[in-house]
This record gives C-alpha cells, sequence and structure tokens, in this order.
C-alpha cells in the first residue's frame, strides 16, 4: 500500500499529474451547467484530500532525506556530540528539552565542537574540511 502511495505521489507532484488534475477540474466545471453540480462537488472534494495526501508524503520524504543526510555529517565529524541523531523521533518533551539546552549553549557563549572555533561559519568551514580529509 505505501509504494502505491508513494507511487501516486511522485506522479501528481510532477507536471503530468498537475495536468491531469488540471484536466479533471476543467471537466468538472464543464459539467456543473448540466446538473452534476453533486457529482463535481464530490469528485473535487476528493481531489483536495489527494493533493493534500501528496503534499504530506512528499514532505515526509523530503524531510527524512534531510534528517539522514544530517546525521550523515554529525556521524562523520567524530569532535560533534552525537546525542542529537535520531532525535526526529523522540519524545516531543525531549526534542524541546535538547533544543532549549542547544539554545542556551549557544546563548551562553559556549564554544562549538571543538576548541579554537569562533562561530558557527568557521565551525562549518572546518566540518568540510575534516569530511573532505577522510
Amino acid at each position: 500500500m505505501n509504494d502505491l502511495l508513494f507511487r501516486i505521489a511522485e506522479f501528481l507532484s510532477k507536471p503530468p499529474g498537475f495536468y491531469l488534475v488540471l484536466t479533471l477540474m476543467v471537466v468538472c466545471t464543464a459539467l456543473v451547467p448540466l446538473g452534476w453540480t453533486d457529482v463535481v462537488t464530490y469528485v473535487l472534494s476528493v481531489a483536495a484530500i489527494i493533493i493534500t495526501g501528496v503534499v504530506l508524503i512528499q514532505g515526509f520524504r523530503d524531510t527524512a532525506a534531510i534528517h539522514a543526510k544530517l546525521d550523515e555529517i554529525i556521524v562523520a565529524l567524530q569532535e560533534t556530540r552525537n546525542d542529537v541523531v535520531g532525535l526526529e523521533h523522540a519524545d516531543p518533551n525531549k526534542i524541546t528539552k535538547t533544543v532549549k539546552r542547544l539554545e542556551d549553549e549557544a546563548i551562553a557563549g559556549e564554544k562549538g565542537p571543538s576548541e579554537g572555533v569562533r562561530s558557527a561559519a568557521d565551525w562549518g568551514h572546518q566540518a568540510v574540511k575534516k569530511i573532505k580529509q577522510q
């Protein structure tokens, strides 16, 4: 079932899928003067629900991919703290506490994961160099 939903979402999120939905809307609009108002309302309601599902599925896929990439970067940098890897799967209270702790550390002016890091940009450049060395 998931595979089918992902394939439908993939199709509808590309131009041919958009044109299909657009064509369906034009056909429905043409049927209103013929007295098919109930059918048109039903079809457009179902189409709205399907489009909402497509947006949610695509958002899930994008978010999951971003989390995987960020986890890879965190794991690749040996001097980083790995306690935030997989945080997106934690209890919402734990996520809130972790975010608050990280914000407090940033406000307090604590240094980054390694000594001598002065800013997030410096840390980012250092992280890229470290990844390239591996």
